[in-house]
């Protein structure tokens, strides 16, 4: 028999299957998914058996023999096995790659493989009884002569599969104390008087008799030391024994069981839709308003799923959504949702993917990569907020959720919803050409009327001499606030404490030696960081051009404003939540437990607040600075700032209390920002539609991003030149290429970088001549220190 091994090397002549001989010992075992140690060149590596066949167009004698066999169990299905193909095709990727971003970093790394005892040991068959009567379980490694019967042990459920990972993410495990079953043992053990601490764990363990319980448990509750306990082990009141446990990440919030609410008249029809649709591979837009209900309807969509015996994934787009979806998930679900999310350690996200893999969850709540949950049997996939860019990865493999999640959806015949306040433009086109089924939430769900939006604008405000980053209107509602004991939610579209460092004297900016883009002054560290190669330095006191003491900071970043807000209200309690307060292990669940505890005034922060937020006391939002995401060069600014302006409003006046936003804004007259006040989406739709049509961007036209990187400007240059010309003859006379050109930040850590675009309708030699420019790339550039990269469908071109 012959494996075909996708092997572990990112090259283009590699990317395709090898094959290898399975050695007699492995035959009976071996499965497509599993992953194998084999002899590539003059080493060995780790690769994916793809598929197991008979016969081979090679030399059968001439096939190296598989090495090693890494799993006893499949790690991935035949289903994921099949989307590494079709994401290599879609994504211009290496299929290693695909294979490799659907398991848990803890499988890349070296550990060992066993069979244990599942069962008494003398319900195995007998030749295998020697192997388990020392120990409960045998590395596969030294059973290599006994795999045929250790298969029929596995089919019947004696033995299981395991894994132990030689590393820092381990299998967890923890020493369990299992208490003498009877009285009569524990009363027969000699004790002497004067062995205090024995004496008192003995009456402990009396009232435990039968009783498995963890050796930390054990010392806390008795009073006991470690010592103490292995001594009465050794006189036989018990045995200790290393149990698997699984790393659970602990949320600080309470769980309390909830129930289904009552569905509105609105919720119900998109409800009563999905349901009837539910064994259809159909794509459902879920258009509602913020505050309209759509997390109720995910709930209760998926509690029918589960009814059906189904499993379902939920994407959220932000890691600092995923605590409070995870509290209303696990309120609802229980012990049956696993997290996953890149703000969890190895070990955690190895464990939850461990629940997956053996069915012992049917939810898993997370960030994008949730979405390659190894479930068997999907009943819904839904991704909350459709429109965020961190849907797409942007690094190899560059897939987008939604892509993966409908490509899903059709191999388990069951239902995506994607849910939006803002869908993007490209789904809002699919729903009203009938691709997708439009499901519309026109009110919000407690009937509260949507928050009052007042836009300030901040010419008038500099005219009347107010130089303040607060206009007089927002400054004063903050007060208001305050004095009700109500809460508010300010943010602003930075990190950091100012822009950049400026003398204004000679105008010099501070730079970044490596990359072409201003330092970025942080007022924690009293540091300037570049925030594309993490190069910092001091800030200077005086200008290194000039010599001037005139160097000042400019700009708005977080810190600058938590010091101005000190100065305007001294007495609130300001919480900030940036990329630089949310850096430690579960920062982001602990800054929002503390507001939604009202143990802050004002939540300060960048774009991780508009979105998910849900707190009843939130009456005032203000948008700090409108403007910033409006003016990039980028086809998608327009649209960005609209739905950041819309999620971010509907944080306020989500339950009793009216809410209010002031929205400060140099450019008031903008449709961005005029529409976002009423949440008008079809009229925003609409004109956006029209700039596109004009301008010829998606979703009237598909986008590829082509982008080069060299030490040498030059040959960065003449990289993209040459690739320009080889695309304009080889595609149709309709794909309009533009380029080459130097990339917005035209050098990053001290490498050039130049892009040109394809934009086109139809293309059917797209996906070869790409196939062929990669070649050229990995045999010619490539030597000469080039980089390239692919990105189909950009979410934005800078």
């Amino acid at each position: 028999m012959i494996a075909e091994v996708i092997v572990d090397v990112a090259a283009h002549p590699i990317d395709r299957p090898f094959d290898y001989a399975i050695p007699a010992h492995l035959q009976v075992l071996i499965e497509p998914g599993m992953r194998v140690k084999v002899p590539f060149g003059n080493r060995k590596v780790l690769g994916f058996i793809t598929a197991i066949k008979e016969t081979t167009e090679f030399d059968p004698a001439r096939l190296k023999p598989i090495h090693e066999l890494m799993d006893v169990v499949p790690v991935l299905n035949k289903e994921l096995l099949e989307m590494a193909r079709w994401m290599k095709e879609k994504t211009v990727c290496f299929e290693i790659d695909a294979l490799q971003v659907m398991i848990p970093s803890a499988l890349r790394a070296k550990y060992e493989k066993r069979f244990v005892l599942n069962a008494p040991l003398e319900e195995i068959a007998e030749p295998l009884r020697i192997y388990f009567e020392k120990r409960p379980f045998v590395r596969s490694q030294d059973a290599v002569e006994v795999y045929g019967l250790l298969k029929k042990e596995l089919n019947r459920g004696t033995i299981v599969a395991d894994t132990d990972i030689s590393q820092q993410t381990a299998v967890k495990k923890v020493r369990m104390i299992h208490i003498a079953d009877s009285l009569e043992k524990l009363d027969s053990i000699e004790i002497r008087a004067n062995a205090k601490q024995q004496v008192k764990l003995m009456e402990y363990m009396k009232n435990r008799v039968g009783q498995a319980i963890e050796s930390s448990h054990m010392q806390k509750e008795a009073g006991v030391s470690l010592p103490t306990i292995y001594g009465l082990v050794e006189k036989g009141a018990a045995f200790i024994k290393n149990e698997e446990s699984y790393r659970d990440p602990q949320l600080l919030t309470e769980i309390e069981k909830t129930h289904s609410l009552l569905l509105t008249e609105a919720q119900q029809v998109a409800f009563d839709a999905v349901e009837r649709s539910l064994n259809t591979p159909k794509t459902f837009l879920l258009h509602g308003i913020t505050g309209s209900g759509k997390t109720e309807i995910y709930l209760q969509t998926i509690d029918q799923v589960l009814k059906e015996g189904k499993e379902a994934i939920m994407l959220v787009p932000e890691i600092s959504l995923t605590p409070q979806m995870t509290i209303r998930f696990k309120e609802r679900f229980g012990d049956l949702v696993a997290v996953l999310h890149s703000g969890l350690s190895a070990g955690e996200k190895y464990d939850e993917w461990r629940k997956i893999q053996r069915a012992e969850v049917k939810v898993v709540v997370g960030a994008r990569s949730a979405i390659f949950a190894p479930f068997e049997n999907l009943g819904l996939i839904i991704l909350d907020e459709e429109h965020e860019s961190s849907y797409k990865q942007d690094d190899s493999p560059r897939y987008h959720a939604r892509d993966v999640a409908i490509w899903r959806s059709e191999q388990h015949n069951c239902p995506v919803i994607l849910g939006s306040a803002t869908p993007s433009l490209e789904s809002y086109a699919r729903a009203q050409k009938g691709v997708y089924e439009l499901l519309v939430l026109e009110k919000r769900a407690k009937n509260q009327p949507l928050p009052d939006v007042q836009i300030v604008d901040m010419r008038e405000e500099l005219r009347n001499g107010n130089r303040s980053m607060f206009s007089v209107p927002l400054a004063e509602a903050i007060r208001d606030r305050l004095e009700k004991k109500e809460q508010v939610v300010l943010f602003l579209n930075k990190r950091g404490y100012s822009s950049f460092v400026l003398c204004r004297d000679c105008g010099t900016v501070m730079q970044c030696p490596n990359c072409d883009i201003s330092l970025t002054y942080h007022r924690s560290s009293e540091l300037m960081k570049c925030h594309y190669c993490g190069y910092d330095e001091p800030v200077p006191h005086i200008c290194p051009e000039c010599e001037s003491e005139h160097i000042r900071f400019f700009g708005t970043g977080t810190q600058k404003v938590e010091e101005e807000l000190a100065k305007l209200v001294p007495e609130a309690r300001v919480l900030r939540m940036d990329v630089d307060s949310t850096r430690n292990k579960g920062a982001h669940e602990k800054i929002l437990s503390a507001f939604g505890q009202g143990k802050a005034d004002i939540l300060l922060g960048t774009q991780m607040i508009a979105k998910g937020l849900d707190f009843p006391n939130i009456t005032l939002v203000g948008v700090l600075s409108a403007d910033t995401t409006l003016h990039l060069p980028d086809f998608r600014a327009a649209e960005k700032t609209y739905q950041l302006l819309t999620q971010v409003s509907g944080r306020a006046g989500r339950d009793i209390l009216p809410g209010e936003v002031y929205v400060q804004s140099y450019t008031p007259e903008h449709y961005a920002i005029t529409l976002a006040k009423d949440q008008l989406y079809e009229p925003f739709y609409e004109q956006e539609m029209a700039m596109r049509r004009a301008s010829g961007y998606p979703p009237y036209y598909y986008v590829v991003n082509i982008q080069f990187t060299h030490e040498d400007l030059m040959t960065a240059s003449g990289y993209a030149d040459q690739t320009v010309r080889y695309l304009q003859s080889q595609l149709s006379q309709s794909t309009i290429i533009i380029g080459p050109s130097a990339s917005l930040i035209a050098r990053v850590n001290n490498r050039y970088r130049y892009q040109c675009l394809i934009k086109y309708k139809k293309e059917p030699k797209l996906s070869d001549v790409l196939q062929q420019l990669i070649k050229i790339y990995r045999s010619e550039w490539l030597k000469k220190g080039a980089t390239l990269s692919i990105d189909m469908n950009p979410t934005s071109v800078m």
